[in-house]
């Protein structure tokens, strides 16, 4: 179990801390002039469905303050969606619209808000508020993912998704992010969401945090959390390996939803995706990143680094 314990113990445990993930994974794999593919989230969707991966329906784009007046007419046609920054980072600035209650719309949370409201949320988001480095940015509205039903007991007002960390094409590491009261409904570790790690051979759900606590039930349903099978696994993950092949980046987070009537989606992919997916696992990175690197060869096959990740690697 990974805790505070000695720099030589976690090094044993093969736990990778942030320096080295920069400098030996990130900088090393990930080239700087490609980062745009990911950290723009519209650019993004559109390379996912250039290449045939299947990603939430996106209704419409705001650009400019001007069209800010298109939300009257586009909340009428689908009052439940996800409102999102083009450049944001962390889940900042994402908006979950659940249906309308009279003249107010629902949120994830449960709040009610106007449309006045919505509309100011959207200008803050054209003013960069959300935005990766302060810039102006394009707010886009998409299809509210309605999760699997197996996710039902253990989700609280939000829809989990799945993070599949993948090294040179392959598989490494994989949890589930279950939002909880405290994250409002939202699938971010840093708001109090619950990480809990996936078998990469299985599917099944394993170890289970909160922050750096473990957690064996649900706080909010107070359901059994682990050995939970992940349905449509093998599809998941050649979804994550197809992002990987699109992108073009050696060390990337693939971000999975999976949808009651369309199944698995990507949500989003990250250039440079945390390190609490070690904690999630009770396992560290670096023993399956380095069996990755000392292979001479990758197989082309999407099939085969399948068979790769859950035969090589440590699960």
């Amino acid at each position: 179990m990974i805790g505070f314990i000695s720099p030589q113990n976690l090094r044993e445990q093969g736990v990778l801390g942030i320096n080295q993930r920069n400098t030996d994974y990130i900088m090393r794999y990930n080239p700087r002039h490609l980062y745009p593919l990911v950290d723009d989230k519209l650019q993004t969707k559109s390379l996912a469905i250039s290449a045939g991966i299947e990603v939430p329906k996106l209704y419409s784009k705001i650009a400019i303050n001007n069209e800010i007046n298109s939300l009257d007419t586009l909340l009428e046609q689908h009052d439940q969606v996800v409102i999102k920054p083009s450049h944001g980072s962390g889940g900042n600035g994402i908006l979950v619209l659940g249906g309308k209650i009279g003249k107010f719309y629902k949120t994830a949370g449960g709040d009610l808000i106007s449309l006045n409201s919505i509309k100011h949320y959207v200008s803050n988001i054209l003013s960069g508020m959300y935005s990766l480095g302060g810039l102006s940015d394009t707010a886009f509205l998409e299809y509210r993912v309605q999760f699997d039903p197996v996710f039902n007991n253990i989700s609280f007002k939000g829809v989990p998704d799945i993070r599949i960390i993948v090294f040179k094409g392959v598989p490494v590491s994989a949890m589930i992010r279950l939002p909880t009261s405290k994250s409002g409904g939202k699938a971010n570790l840093h708001q109090g969401v619950i990480g809990v790690g996936i078998n990469l051979n299985t599917g099944r759900t394993t170890h289970a945090v909160i922050g750096n606590s473990p957690i064996a039930i649900h706080p909010d349903t107070g359901h059994v959390i682990n050995d939970l099978q992940i349905p449509k696994w093998q599809k998941i993950l050649k979804i994550a390996i197809k992002c990987a092949d699109t992108v073009g980046l050696g060390y990337l987070g693939v971000d999975i939803v999976l949808d009651s009537e369309l199944g698995p989606l990507m949500l989003e992919l990250n250039a440079r995706p945390g390190l609490n997916v070690q904690l999630a696992n009770q396992q560290g990175l670096q023993h399956n990143l380095a069996k990755i690197e000392q292979l001479e060869n990758i197989p082309q096959s999407i099939d085969e680094r399948i068979v790769l990740a859950e035969t090589l690697l440590l699960n």
